[in-house]
């Protein structure tokens, strides 16, 4: 039975956790902060063990500690994973740091899966972006993606690909969040109360997503069916080109990228 181990019980780390303990029980979990690690260990079914019992005991280690905290972590389990005798799959979200990144800090040609999460998987619709080295076998693969079912979609990229990935789907949340307050607050300014207005703008994201998954449809086919001639959606549109609205997203993903690329180097 495979076990789960998790470093780091942050919030990425915790939903992913969360997560997992769906399909299997078999979790390890630390933390800096031991009393996050218990908090979490009640809520998975899991136990809350330290860094060194997750490196000798699981078959997938997570790593979720930030980019600039992995090279000191790797090196207080890198004896403790060179010693082992059976086969083990680093998990790594952290942003910028690619697998053979992973691999030099670690010591070794371990096994990876580079994992990009977004926070939605914390309510089982996340958008999970993966890649792994060539050593990891289609069984190992496939046993994880299993067990990650229940935290969202999962979707393989290239891993050239991953911090582009992670600039859209990872740091995107942030961005439709600030649509939905936009949105809300465009209906507070015409009367409806704050409680109303960001359910009603919620909930139209969470719609017109969800219609834009299950039609096939392409975007612009979508807007034009909302768009009646004459009427009051298709002012609404002009004002989102004359503001570039688009051209304000397309920056705003650009803006992540550099930064993610500017991570990977420090």
């Amino acid at each position: 039975m495979n076990t789960f181990g998790f470093i780091g019980a942050g919030n990425m780390g915790g939903a992913l956790a969360k997560a997992v303990s769906k399909s299997t029980k078999n979790i390890l979990i630390s933390d800096h902060f031991s009393d996050k690690a218990e908090h979490l260990a009640d809520k998975t079914g899991g136990i809350a063990v330290d860094n060194i019992q997750i490196a000798e005991k699981c078959q997938y280690i997570f790593l979720g500690v930030k980019p600039q905290m992995m090279s000191d972590m790797l090196v207080e389990i890198k004896d403790n994973l060179k010693n082992r005798t059976d086969d083990f799959v680093l998990v790594t979200m952290a942003a910028g740091l690619t697998i053979e990144t992973i691999r030099a800090m670690s010591g070794s040609n371990y096994k990876v899966i580079r994992i990009m999460p977004n926070t939605p998987v914390e309510v089982g619709e996340g958008q999970i972006l993966y890649c792994k080295s060539d050593n990891v076998t289609d069984k190992e693969l496939d046993a994880f993606l299993e067990n990650m079912k229940y935290a969202g979609r999962l979707t393989e990229i290239s891993e050239s690909l991953m911090d582009a990935g992670c600039s859209l789907s990872g740091c995107g949340p942030a961005f439709v969040y600030m649509f939905i307050r936009g949105l809300a607050q465009g209906g507070i300014e015409c009367g409806i109360d704050e409680k109303t207005a960001l359910t009603l703008a919620s909930q139209t994201v969470l719609g017109s997503a969800k219609l834009f998954i299950e039609s096939g449809e392409e975007p612009s086919a979508l807007i034009e069916k909302v768009c009646s001639p004459g009427g009051s959606t298709i002012e609404g549109v002009k004002s989102l080109d004359n503001d570039n609205l688009e051209d304000v997203i397309i920056n705003a993903v650009l803006s992540s990228y550099e930064r993610n690329i500017e991570l990977g180097k420090s």
